[in-house]
């Protein structure tokens, strides 16, 4: 450890401290130093991620909000030992930002990471998982996963399993995995049915608000042998109150006990940007869900029923152009909530029929759960075009 300890001496105080030590003045240099090396003040809480067979701590990092390596060194030295990235986050920096974060343990922490929504070939995946090898300076991943699924037929994608199987042969990747955004519980399904049982793991947004047919699916995945890693777990993160720049920590902490406490669920990978945020967050593993706690969802889901999409993708159907509303929904969030415009902004980007909505004299797309859809999208094209 001593290698780590040397690259820690060598960090810039100043900067550190910059990125969110909420209390810095009272934490002290010394107090941030030993932060990053001291054992965990809560022991580190573990299950098993379905039939891959990895321990991993219920609280993973989610590295798509975190600019800084030594956030995330500090999760892993407070005993988070998963870490999830993509090429995409932070405009193609995060898997750089994690090789940094993991000097000298990488045999400590197990690492995943995604292939491009766009790469559908078998030379694209290659490419991309070679890539990401180089940019997470590893000569593995441990979960490989196909980014953004939101149609349960891109479960089958040949070529795309051609690839992730010829890269397990050669070493490069351990285990096959999923995320989705939209039409999770489908997606899910799709892989729980999949006769080749061929994906390991599922990446699905999973709250407080969360579809009862994704808690289903979820059920369904775990008795399968899948493991399941829940994201957005925070419900966007919003601002619900004047003197409040984000989610509080209570709601935080709310929100992550609340996932926690579905034993279906392997880990929870929230998008920590601060020191402060990992040591509230690594401190609620292994606590209990209260009536305080549930409170404080139900009063946060109340304030922000108006504009929260949950993603489910019912209302696509309702629009006669096709339109690619729950990502549009989406990039909203991004930047609305989590306050990334750049993600939002590439994320929005993608969706090639969003410029259909100003074609429209009258939207008639429904949501299921009340949203103004036409409100929405107008917000979108005002942010984003």
């Amino acid at each position: 450890m001593k290698k780590n300890q040397d690259d820690a001496s060598s960090i810039n105080r100043r900067d550190f401290l910059k990125i969110g030590v909420a209390g810095a003045a009272t934490i002290g240099l010394a107090g941030v130093e030993s932060l990053l090396h001291a054992e965990p003040a809560t022991a580190p809480v573990y299950r098993t991620l379905g039939r891959t067979g990895l321990k991993i701590t219920t609280l993973s990092f989610g590295a798509m909000l975190t600019p800084e390596p030594e956030v995330i060194r500090a999760g892993f030295d407070m005993g988070i030992n998963y870490v999830d990235t993509a090429r995409r986050y932070l405009n193609g920096r995060s898997e750089g930002i994690v090789s940094k974060a993991l000097e000298g343990i990488r045999d400590k922490v197990y690492v995943a990471t995604k292939t491009q929504r766009e790469s559908t070939t078998r030379d694209a995946v290659i490419k991309d998982i070679e890539t990401s090898l180089a940019q997470l300076r590893t000569d593995h991943i441990d979960v490989i996963q196909l980014h953004g699924l939101d149609n349960p037929k891109q479960v089958s994608n040949a070529e795309a399993r051609e690839a992730y199987t010829k890269a397990r042969e050669q070493g490069k990747v351990r285990f096959f995995g999923v995320s989705t955004h939209t039409n999770q519980a489908e997606v899910v399904n799709a892989v729980v049915d999949d006769p080749d049982k061929f994906f390991d793991t599922v990446l699905v947004q999973y709250n407080f608000n969360a579809d009862p047919a994704v808690k289903k699916a979820i059920a369904r995945a775990k008795a399968a042998g899948i493991g399941v890693i829940a994201m957005k777990i925070q419900m966007g993160g919003y601002k619900t109150r004047e003197e409040a720049k984000t989610i509080t920590p209570e709601q935080a902490a709310a929100n992550l006990k609340w996932v926690l406490q579905d034993t279906n669920v392997t880990t929870a990978i929230p998008g920590m940007r601060t020191v402060d945020q990992v040591t509230q967050m690594v401190a609620v593993m292994g606590t209990k869900l209260t009536n305080t706690d549930e409170r404080i969802l139900r009063r946060y889901a109340q304030a922000i029923d108006s504009y929260y999409c949950r993603l489910c993708g019912e209302c696509e159907d309702s629009c006669p152009n096709g339109v690619a509303i729950s990502t549009i929904n989406r990039a909203l969030m991004y930047a609305e909530g989590y306050r990334e415009y750049k993600l939002a902004k590439a994320t929005f980007d993608e969706v090639s029929t969003a410029s259909l909505c100003s074609g429209c004299s009258e939207c008639v797309a429904q949501c299921v759960n009340g949203l103004n859809i036409a409100q929405k999208m107008r917000q979108a094209r005002h942010l984003f075009a």
